[in-house]
């Protein structure tokens, strides 16, 4: 449920989401144009995924502290150390790695995947440092598009509107990839929508980092396809998909097919389900008690005693028994009584 803000609040937060938004372009412009001729072109993309994070950690974090006075701003922004939140990034990854399969495996099974290994000992260091792009990679994205502007525009326009508004900006960014097409904004979209509803179900980026990380590393690392049009992150693995473009997506990879698409659309039920209890704990709305506070205790105290003192300062009501004067008539008896009387007589 989203708590009721006010016409200054909402403007409030439509300003400091534009404010995150520019950031977000000024830190990548920064990051990726600054590192030119800094870093060899084998290390560029990991570092600059690394800076990108550290910047988008420490501005976001500025911002939520100095704007919305956030004691924990790091922990608000998506990641809090809670309890359970290693199972959380758990799920994550291997509801990453399940849809990746479900899509390759029909692609190899109908067209074909050619796939050439180098076993060598020296990429074994470049499959770590893969795999740490990727890493990096995922968490600037959860950060940009799911962290603190995210929550600006939810709290302005409501979690629908913000995952819809979105969405729509990472599949625009998407298209602008060589090779993108309308699968691979179909693609885009929806898997915006689904680490959305990750992030909105669990009120942490915790699983939706872990499926981010795990839909794209799994297939470039294991699979040796591209992401995004890049095959250039697979260093022991290269393959080469075959069959229709609507199932492999061509160079452009998973991204660009619409198997992709329906599986992902297929994914959003499956994480309803997952994320069940996590929903309930952190989205349950809070019941604040209005009124006046009453203590019922001390009410039924006050009464008790109040009856109690009033019944032990009254004293009790006096029967007198006069004596009966000469003349004055008495009672017969009850016929019990009279026959008995009669048997005492007869006895004498």
């Amino acid at each position: 449920m989203t708590p009721f803000v006010s016409a200054g609040g909402r403007w409030r937060a439509g300003l400091e989401f534009l404010v995150a938004l520019l950031y977000l372009f000024f830190a990548r412009l920064v990051v990726f144009h600054g590192l030119r001729g800094l870093v060899a072109d084998a290390w560029a993309p990991l570092a600059g995924q690394t800076l990108l994070v550290f910047f988008l950690l420490v501005g976001y974090a500025s911002m939520g502290f100095w704007f919305d006075r956030q004691t924990g701003a790091i922990a608000e922004q998506g990641w809090p150390l809670r309890p359970g939140w290693r199972r959380e990034a758990g799920v994550g990854l291997a509801a990453g790695w399940a849809v990746a399969l479900v899509c390759v495996l029909p692609m190899a099974l109908f067209g074909g995947i050619a796939i050439f290994f180098t076993p060598q000992f020296s990429q074994w260091g470049w499959l770590a440092a893969d795999a740490a792009y990727f890493a990096f990679a995922a968490l600037a994205e959860e950060m940009a598009f799911r962290g603190y502007a995210f929550q600006r525009l939810e709290r302005m326009a409501g979690p629908t509107r913000a995952a819809l508004s979105f969405a729509m900006l990472y599949a625009a960014l998407q298209s602008l990839l060589p090779g993108a097409s309308r699968a691979s904004f179909a693609v885009s979209f929806v898997l915006a929508l689904v680490l959305s509803v990750c992030y909105l179900r669990t009120r942490a980026l915790w699983m939706s980092w872990g499926l981010n990380f795990g839909w794209k590393a799994s297939r470039a690392l294991l699979f040796g396809l591209a992401v995004g049009g890049d095959a250039s992150h697979s260093p022991m693995v290269q393959g080469d998909p075959m069959g229709a473009l609507w199932l492999s997506g061509g160079s452009f990879g998973l991204d660009g097919s619409w198997l992709s698409f329906f599986a992902l659309l297929a994914l959003l039920p499956v994480l309803y389900r997952l994320t069940r209890d996590l929903d309930f704990r952190f989205n349950a709305p809070v019941i604040v008690p209005g009124g006046i506070p009453v203590d019922l205790d001390a009410i039924a105290r006050a009464q008790h005693e109040a009856a109690t003192a009033h019944a032990a300062s009254t004293p009790p009501a006096l029967v007198q028994i006069a004596s009966a004067e000469p003349g004055s008539a008495i009672a017969a008896p009850a016929p019990g009584q009279a026959n008995h009387g009669q048997s005492i007589e007869g006895a004498r």
